[in-house]
This record gives C-alpha cells, structure tokens and sequence, in this order.
C-alpha cells in the first residue's frame, strides 16, 4: 500500500505572510505556491478570499469539518410566548418612566442652582 502523504496545517501568522507578501509583490498564485511551498494554488486561493473578506482574524477561525446547522429551537406553548410579550412590555414601560423621572429630577436640579446663583 502506498503512503499518504501528511496534510501539512499552516499557521495564521503565516497564511496571511502569504496572501500579503503575494499582494505586495503582484505574485501570482502558482509563484506564490512555489515561494512558500504549498502544495495547492486552490489553498492560497481560499486563504486570499478569507483575508480579503474577514482580515486577517479570518484565519483564527477554524474551519475543517461540516459546519452544524444544529437543531431547530424548541417552541414554547402559546400562553408561555404570551406571558413574556406582556413581561417585555412592561419591563419598557418601566425603563421609560424611570427615564422620564430621571430627566425631570435633573431638569429640577438645574433650576435650584440657577436660583441659587
């Protein structure tokens, strides 16, 4: 049986050294390739679309395997939604009045120390 060859991993450091040093220089993908010795110009291809979408903290992101799209959120039964609509409304309700007596307990303040002086 012949032996697989070992998939290379490459650092972010130096993934976007690459997608810099070939933007910089106006290297094409196959000198780019041979430069920095990767295998794969669809490699430097993926690693330019990341850099050039995300920036450079693009290549933190790990990225092999499937992505999960995970299960879909569980409903809550109707009376359960109902109640917190009504717990949201209330809770903004409560911030705007405390924001309305903020405003004026301030507002109060002002014309007490313009009076003063």
């Amino acid at each position: 049986m012949p032996e697989k060859k070992k998939q290379k991993t490459y650092t972010g450091k130096f993934k976007k050294l690459v997608i810099e040093t070939m933007q910089e220089e106006e290297l094409s993908y196959s000198e780019t390739c041979r430069r920095f010795d990767v295998n794969s110009r669809d490699q430097i291809k993926s690693w330019e679309r990341i850099y050039l979408e995300e920036g450079p903290e693009g290549f933190a992101v790990e990225r092999r395997g499937r992505s999960s799209k995970g299960r879909p959120p569980k409903r809550l039964p109707k009376e359960v939604t109902e109640d917190l609509l009504a717990e949201v409304q209330r809770l903004r309700a409560e911030v705007d009045y405390l924001k309305n007596l903020q405003a004026l307990v301030l507002e109060d303040e002002r014309r007490q120390h313009k009076k003063r002086w």
